[in-house]
């Protein structure tokens, strides 16, 4: 949104020709889209890449006070950690407060990015935070991200003689296979024995048709991406010497990574009892408004479950791994009972209570990755909930 400066008013930052498609950039570093939830909407949801960017504020929720503070700081885009947008619009017009928010920042040309739960999971990311309340000891995810390299996604397997194996591997290598992080050409060999029989009108390049052949080979095994398995195939075919290469294509599984993923499982060096834990979280969310269940008010938690916002489907999980607390910002009534049944106990810090701190972090990093760009804090996003 094109911003103009008049006497008596101060000029907007330097913000280096930042624009919409660099604060994308910047925000899929923190929270990376392939982290989040398959039923989530992150990610630009509103905006032209192309835009300039000198104002940026963030929020929990995008509620009508927020999109009205933004227009009147002439922001030029908003990073709402929950998406206004969630499922598919049919239509946007002023029928509903939703979308008549949505016109006015449309009109306004303010962009919206979301990050939701791929900044959950993230490393640093809103479960991080909310485990840096609890106190020194170690974390991971209770659900590890399973992660994998774009140039690791297949393995391409062939056979072929000795002498044709380096020629093969290099036309490969060349169409993009082989490729391991800062590693090209990258395979592995194997010695095999290989039997076929060549049919009627058939030229083997190694014996006669209508002979069973057994012939000494290599097995030689690359991985490939997505993007470049159809050329990989292709080269192969190209400097393969039979009549018909043995083709095989093999889809890699993702590699759990425990750094990253859902929930957090936290296992305190010193074990602490929910009193203690509550008097640390009040400090480090800054709420006073806490629900706990405790099953024993003189044990001591060692291991803690955890999830910003609702987490109630991370509990069981949590449990299973050695948990006897789970913390969340809420809960239904009988998942409470149902860890009443495990003799677990459970803090519950109210849902935006377990996020809202998190975006100090967010504003410090996008402040280092986008110098020059003003990142300000929403005055008008609050808890929906207050205590009376």
């Amino acid at each position: 949104m094109a911003r103009t400066t008049t006497a008596g008013t101060s000029a907007a930052p330097d913000s280096g020709g930042r624009t919409v498609a660099d604060l994308v950039t910047a925000m899929d570093r923190l929270a990376p889209p392939s982290l989040a939830e398959s039923w989530d909407n992150v990610g630009l949801l509103l905006g032209r890449h192309g835009d300039p960017v000198s104002k940026v504020l963030l929020c929990i929720d995008l509620m009508p006070e927020v999109v009205d503070e933004a227009v009147a700081r002439e922001v030029d885009a908003v990073v709402a950690y929950h998406p206004p947008i969630f499922s598919g619009l049919k239509s946007i017009t002023d029928a509903t407060p939703q979308n008549a928010s949505l016109l006015t920042l449309i009109q306004a040309g303010i962009a919206v990015h979301s990050p939701h739960t791929a900044a959950d999971a993230a490393t640093g990311g809103v479960n991080d935070w909310l485990a840096d309340g609890l106190g020194d000891g170690t974390s991971e995810a209770i659900h590890p991200a399973e992660v994998l390299p774009s140039s690791e996604r297949f393995k391409l397997v062939t056979f072929a003689p000795a002498t044709a194996i380096d020629a093969i591997r290099d036309a490969m290598s060349a169409a993009g296979a082989g490729r391991i992080g800062d590693y090209e050409a990258c395979s592995t060999e194997t010695d095999v024995v290989g039997t076929f029989r060549g049919l009627e009108g058939t030229a083997p390049a190694v014996g006669r048709a209508g002979v069973f052949e057994s012939v000494h080979e290599r097995r030689l095994e690359m991985v490939c991406g997505a993007a470049g398995l159809a050329a990989a195939i292709a080269a192969l075919r190209d400097a393969h010497p039979y009549e018909e290469p043995p083709i095989e294509v093999h889809p890699l599984a993702g590699r759990p990574d425990p750094t990253i993923g859902a929930g957090r499982l936290v296992t305190l060096d010193r074990p602490a009892t929910v009193r203690t834990l509550v008097d640390r979280l009040r400090d480090h969310l800054g709420t006073d408004r806490f629900s706990v269940h405790e099953p024993d008010r003189r044990r001591k938690h060692a291991v803690i479950g955890l999830c910003a916002g609702s987490g109630a489907e991370l509990m069981p999980a949590a449990f299973d791994r050695g948990a006897t607390l789970f913390l969340t910002g809420e809960l239904k009534h009988h998942d409470v009972l149902d860890a009443g049944r495990r003799d677990a106990a459970v803090i519950l810090a109210g849902h935006t209570n377990t996020e809202r701190g998190w975006l100090k972090v967010l504003r410090k990093k996008l402040r280092q990755a986008m110098p020059g760009v003003e990142i300000g804090i929403s005055k008008a996003d609050r808890d929906p909930l207050r205590a009376v």
